[in-house]
């Protein structure tokens, strides 16, 4: 059983997300290189707050009411950062690449799009559960709404 840490404010403190997490991503960041789609996995990549330069991450892609969206497990992730400041970037699946808006929800915004998580995205459920101690229930992803972030993925 994963739990949560509290800091004494109510507010969820995050797990840790598995070591071998980052491995996985380089290994996914490749095979797009290659213009190989794998399972649901895109690749964005957002300018970095300091040096400009792109920096990728995978991430998967829920579509809901034909808008699409990422949702993020770390409001502190580098690439949460870079894509609050740069607001853009590229995302790319296989042979497919596009520039896209990338704009955050506010929180009141978010709990819809949580809901639907589990059932969209199941594969991603046990980073939530290991980072907040969630189960697959959508009320419980609704209740996230303060520490995950959500973005919305314009095609610009």
């Amino acid at each position: 059983m994963v739990t949560t840490i509290s800091d004494g404010t109510g507010m969820r403190q995050p797990g840790k997300l598995p070591v071998w997490l980052k491995s996985f991503n380089r290994v996914i960041i490749a095979l797009q290189r290659l213009r190989l789609a794998v399972g649901s996995m895109h690749v964005l990549s957002v300018p970095g707050r300091q040096s400009g330069l792109l920096r990728s991450t995978p991430v998967s892609l829920l579509t809901i009411d034909d808008r699409r969206y990422i949702v993020a497990g770390l409001d502190s992730a580098d690439w949460v950062l870079n894509a609050r400041a740069a607001g853009q970037g590229m995302l790319r699946r296989g042979r497919t690449e596009e520039h896209v808006s990338v704009i955050e929800l506010p929180v009141e915004d978010r709990g819809a799009i949580l809901r639907d998580f589990p059932r969209l995205i199941p594969q991603g459920v046990p980073f939530f559960t290991r980072l907040y101690g969630v189960s697959a229930d959508p009320e419980e992803f609704a209740g996230l709404a303060n520490t995950c972030p959500v973005f919305w993925v314009e095609r610009r």
